[in-house]
């Protein structure tokens, strides 16, 4: 995984994207996988790599590459490229975690605001995911559910979210998602 998001975000990176916005978070930035400081009663704290089975390895795709030699208009650049979006886009889950009541944090990226009310987003593991760059893989994108619409919250908000995680797959306008979670609840993620 570091190869290929290397990859992709040395030679794909939209212009400006490195720069901060008002929350101090940067593109690319990941929250530290401290404990939350409350942790919900019943639900399994998990960090993003969980979600990667552990066999499953996108690095190879890059296998005989010397990326340091190619500009982003070769030939040979673009179609590596084209083969690490098509095996993100079917990145495969971990079944094991299907139906299990989870605790994670990471970026929302609303999917469905109106009138200051989200229900449907999509939590991603590194700010300006699914929106400056290419998406993540689909085992890094889960497409959550709110229990309740959600006030008050920004495109990128980092939180923590409860919730019965699903190994469902779903395409949204932003990318495709290899998890949906039924968010149970949410929290503001704040860094000690």
């Amino acid at each position: 995984m570091k190869l290929a998001h290397a990859f992709l975000c040395g030679a794909l990176l939209c212009a400006g994207a490195h720069a901060q916005d008002k929350s101090g978070y940067r593109v690319g930035d990941k929250l530290p996988q401290a404990k939350s400081p409350a942790a919900a009663q019943g639900y399994r704290e998990i960090s993003w790599d969980a979600l990667v089975p552990k066999n499953w390895d996108p690095s190879q795709l890059m296998k005989g590459i010397d990326l340091g030699t190619l500009s982003d208009s070769d030939p040979r650049a673009m179609e590596a490229l084209d083969k690490m979006r098509k095996a993100w886009a079917e990145a495969p889950v971990e079944p094991a975690l299907n139906n299990t009541k989870i605790r994670i944090a990471g970026f929302l990226v609303p999917l469905d605001a109106q009138r200051g009310q989200i229900k449907e987003f999509l939590l991603v593991p590194y700010f300006g995911a699914c929106i400056h760059t290419p998406p993540p893989p689909a085992n890094q994108i889960i497409h959550a559910v709110a229990a309740r619409p959600l006030k008050e919250v920004q495109m990128m908000s980092a939180v923590w979210v409860n919730g019965t995680l699903e190994t469902v797959r779903s395409d949204t306008e932003f990318g495709a998602s290899g998890y949906r979670l039924r968010a149970e609840s949410l929290s503001p993620y704040t860094q000690k």
